[in-house]
């Protein structure tokens, strides 16, 4: 083989050499992008949340698998009856699913099975009606709130079994991570998650 051959073989080697190493460093580029996206979501937009134990039951039940929104909340209010996740306030390591009931700056009672809220649309109180439970299903305990402007009033819709706002009391604003947006998982149980209407 001449020397020009030779070269000229040598430069196809190099020229190859050089497309795998950018094909490589796209590649690498890519996987960066794609990671700090995923980072991103994950972090600032949505958390996944498996559900642990029967508290919310029969509308969710252990081991299902939710996507948490944690951004709709930066740009309006928390209305009552979402399902939220939030930090336990006696160990913010520890993540409960609970259902908003009482607002900021409401007084919630419950007694007799039901739960009455005071506000200023009604002074005098009234029964709320949840359509998301048993009709026979009553809220016990004895129990009166008052929520001051960053403190939320929650309850577990498996409310014989739930340790919720009748027991450590309200939960602040600031603990609240986001709400039930999606459930994934089972797939013959996947459902995307809206506000149920009130009697208020």
């Amino acid at each position: 083989m001449s020397d020009e051959e030779s070269q000229k073989q040598d430069n196809k080697i190099n020229k190859a050499l050089r497309g795998v190493g950018l094909f490589i460093l796209e590649i690498i580029k890519i996987g960066v992008l794609a990671g700090i996206t995923i980072a991103f979501v994950r972090y600032y937009l949505f958390k996944p949340f498996y559900v642990k134990g029967a508290s919310m039951e029969p509308n969710f039940y252990d081991h299902e698998y939710l996507i948490i929104d944690e951004l709709t909340y930066r740009f309006r209010l928390i209305e009552r009856g979402e399902v939220i996740v939030f930090r336990y306030p006696n160990n913010p390591k520890e993540y409960f699913l609970k259902r908003i009931v009482g607002l900021p700056g409401e007084r919630v009672k419950v007694n007799n099975g039901h739960i009455t809220i005071y506000n200023d649309a009604h002074p005098e109180g009234v029964q709320i009606q949840e359509s998301y439970l048993s009709p026979d299903l009553q809220t016990v305990g004895e129990k009166v709130t008052v929520l001051a402007s960053h403190q939320y009033f929650v309850l577990g819709d498996n409310r014989p079994n739930s340790f919720d706002s009748r027991r450590f009391g309200p939960i602040d604003r600031s603990a609240i991570v986001g709400r039930a947006w999606l459930r994934g998982w089972p797939v013959n149980r996947m459902q995307i998650f809206s506000a149920p209407s009130f009697n208020l």
